[in-house]
C-alpha cells in the first residue's frame, strides 16, 4: 500500500507543471464569469484571469491561449495570471523582432488623452501626439476605434513605449502612391479618382497621390457654364488621361473623352431647313441654346426669335426646361456650332411690309417701349416701327420720349419709310400737322426784339419760351457774363432773333441788344 502510495504520488508530481512567477504558460479557459474568467494551466489549481483582459473573441470556454503568472497564491491561495501583460509582452517583441524606427505599422486609435492619442499597437500602446496625428478636421467618432498606418518615430526599449506619427506615414504613403501612379500612367487609360476641388475653369482630380486638372472643356460634349454643373466635391468619376508632364507634376484628365463625339457625323443628322424640336437648356442675353441630343447643343439667336418685335428680355418669351420647335439654318461641324430659328417658321411678314405700308399713309398703332432717341409702335401682330424723337414735335422740344408718350397708348402716325432689307420703319408723329416753320419765320423776323421767360439754363446758352410750344436758344456767347450768373428759371430776359433755321426748326437768339 505504501509502494502504489508513492507511485501514485510521483504520477500526480509529474502530472503538475514546474511553473514559477513571471513565467509565460499555455492555458484553457474553463469557466467565464461576469468580472472573472478561470484557467487550467495544468497547475494543482485553476488561475484566475480578470475578464475585461480579454478581447470578446478569446473570451470562451475551451480557447487556449498565452498567460503571465502574476502570484502562484494570492491572500485566498488562488493562482492569479494576466492576459493583458503577456499580450504586451508578446507585442513588444514583435514589433521589437519586425519593425525599426521609420517603418508603417498598423494600429487602432484607443482613446484620445492629453497632447494626442493612445494607439494599439500588437497589444502595446503606442503615443501618437496631436501635431504628428493629421486629425484636424475629423470627428473623434471616425478617429476612435478606427484603424490607421502610423510611421514609427521612436522605440524606446527600456520604457517599452514608442511614438507614432500618422503625418508622416499619411506623407509616406502619398510619396509612394504618386511614385506607382507615375510609373503606370499611360495616355488614353481610364483611371479611377476623386474630385478634391473645382473652380471656375475646371476640376482637380486625386488619382490617388497625383492630382490631376479636368478642365471645362473636357468635361462633356455638351456647353457647360461651370463645373459644378457636371461633378461635386467628393465625386468618384472615370477619367481618362489626355496627357501628363512628370517633370511639371502636370497630368491632364478628360471625361467626355470617354465617350463618341457626337458632332463627327453631325451634319449628316442635320440639315439646313429641317423642322426639329428640343428642350433649352441655357438663355443668355444674345440667344437661346437648345439642347438637340446628348453633347448637341443649337443656338437660337436673339435676332432669330421674331422678324417685327424688338426682344430685349429672352427669358419673358423662354424657360430652361421647356420643349420648343425650331429650323435648322446652318451646321458647322468643325466650329461645332448650329445655327436655329424660331422665326423662320413663320412667314416672312417683312416680303408685304413695303406694300402693306406705303410712304405717307397714316395708321394706327400702340406704344410698346422707349428708348432714349424714340418710341417703338406696334403695327400689328408681327411688326413695329419707331417714331424718332426728332419727328414727335415740330416745335416743342423734347428731351424724353416718355414726356409725349405712354406705354400703351394707342396712337396715329404717318409711314416716313419702310427698308424691308434691314427691316425698319420710320414712323412720324409731328407729319400728322403741317411743317408750321414757314409761318413762324415770317412771325419772327430777323432782328425782332421780343420779352421771353427762361425755360432752361445750360452750359452753351439758355433755352427761352417764346410762346407755347415755342422755344429759342441764346448762345452763351450772346449773353453778358454776369447777366449771365445772375440767370435763374422763371426770370424774363430782352432777346433779338439771330437766326431762323425753318430746315432745322429752331432759333437763335442774343441778349445783347
Amino acid at each position: 500500500m505504501t509502494e502504489t502510495k508513492l507511485n501514485l504520488e510521483q504520477l500526480y508530481n509529474e502530472s503538475i507543471k514546474l511553473i514559477r512567477e513571471g513565467e509565460i504558460v499555455s492555458g484553457r479557459i474553463v469557466s467565464v464569469k461576469n468580472k472573472e474568467v478561470f484557467v487550467d494551466v495544468g497547475f494543482k489549481s485553476e488561475g484566475l484571469v480578470s475578464a475585461h483582459e480579454f478581447n470578446q473573441d478569446d473570451l470562451q470556454v475551451g480557447k487556449e491561449l498565452d498567460f503571465l503568472i502574476e502570484s502562484l497564491e494570492n491572500d485566498q491561495g488562488i493562482m492569479m495570471l494576466s492576459r493583458e501583460k503577456v499580450t504586451r509582452m508578446q507585442g513588444w517583441d514583435k514589433i521589437i523582432k519586425n519593425s525599426k524606427e521609420n517603418d508603417l505599422i498598423e494600429g487602432t486609435v484607443n482613446r484620445k488623452v492629453k497632447g494626442g492619442f493612445l494607439v494599439d499597437v500588437n497589444g502595446i500602446e503606442g503615443f501618437l501626439p496631436a501635431s504628428l496625428s493629421a486629425f484636424k478636421g475629423m470627428f473623434e467618432k471616425d478617429i476612435l476605434g478606427k484603424q490607421f498606418k502610423f510611421k514609427i518615430i521612436k522605440i524606446n526599449n527600456l520604457r517599452r513605449s514608442i511614438i507614432l506619427s500618422r503625418r508622416d506615414a499619411v506623407q509616406k504613403e502619398k510619396e509612394e502612391a504618386r511614385a506607382r501612379i507615375w510609373q503606370e500612367i499611360k495616355i488614353g487609360e481610364i483611371h479611377t479618382g476623386t474630385v478634391k476641388a473645382i473652380t471656375d475653369f475646371g476640376a482637380f482630380v486625386d488619382l490617388g497621390g497625383v492630382d490631376g486638372l479636368l478642365h471645362i472643356t473636357d468635361m462633356s460634349w455638351s456647353k457647360i457654364s461651370h463645373p459644378s454643373e457636371v461633378v461635386a466635391i467628393g465625386d468618384k468619376i472615370d477619367v481618362m488621361i489626355l496627357n501628363f508632364d512628370k517633370e511639371a507634376n502636370k497630368v491632364s484628365l478628360g471625361l467626355k473623352q470617354r465617350f463618341p463625339d457626337p458632332w463627327q457625323d453631325v451634319d449628316a443628322k442635320y440639315k439646313a431647313g429641317d423642322k426639329l424640336k428640343g428642350k433649352i437648356v441655357n438663355i443668355l442675353p444674345y440667344g437661346v441654346f437648345v439642347e438637340l441630343e446628348k453633347g448637341i447643343e443649337g443656338l437660337i439667336h436673339v435676332s432669330e426669335v421674331s422678324w417685327s418685335k424688338r426682344v430685349t428680355n429672352l427669358g419673358e418669351l423662354f424657360a430652361v426646361g421647356d420643349t420648343v420647335e425650331t429650323q435648322v439654318l446652318n451646321v458647322d461641324r468643325d466650329a461645332r456650332r448650329i445655327s436655329l430659328s424660331v422665326k423662320h417658321l413663320e412667314q416672312n411678314p417683312w416680303t408685304e411690309a413695303e406694300s402693306k405700308y406705303p410712304a405717307g399713309s397714316k395708321v394706327q398703332g400702340k406704344v410698346r417701349g422707349f428708348t432714349d432717341y424714340g418710341a417703338f409702335i406696334e403695327l400689328d401682330g408681327n411688326l413695329e416701327g419707331m417714331i424718332h424723337i426728332s419727328d414727335m414735335s415740330w416745335t416743342k422740344r423734347i428731351s424724353h420720349p416718355q414726356d409725349l408718350l405712354k406705354k400703351g397708348q394707342k396712337v396715329e402716325v404717318v409711314i416716313l419709310s419702310v427698308d424691308t432689307q434691314s427691316h425698319r420703319i420710320t414712323l412720324g408723329l409731328k407729319q400728322l400737322q403741317d411743317n408750321p416753320w414757314p409761318e413762324i419765320a415770317a412771325k419772327y423776323p430777323l432782328e425782332t426784339v421780343l420779352e421771353a421767360e427762361v425755360v432752361t439754363i445750360n452750359d452753351f446758352g439758355v433755352f427761352v419760351k417764346l410762346e407755347e410750344e415755342l422755344e429759342g436758344l441764346v448762345y452763351a456767347n450772346e449773353i453778358d457774363k454776369e447777366a449771365s450768373a445772375q440767370l435763374k428759371v422763371g426770370d424774363k430776359m430782352q432777346v433779338k432773333i439771330i437766326k431762323v433755321d425753318t430746315e432745322q426748326g429752331k432759333i437763335g437768339l442774343t441778349s445783347k441788344i
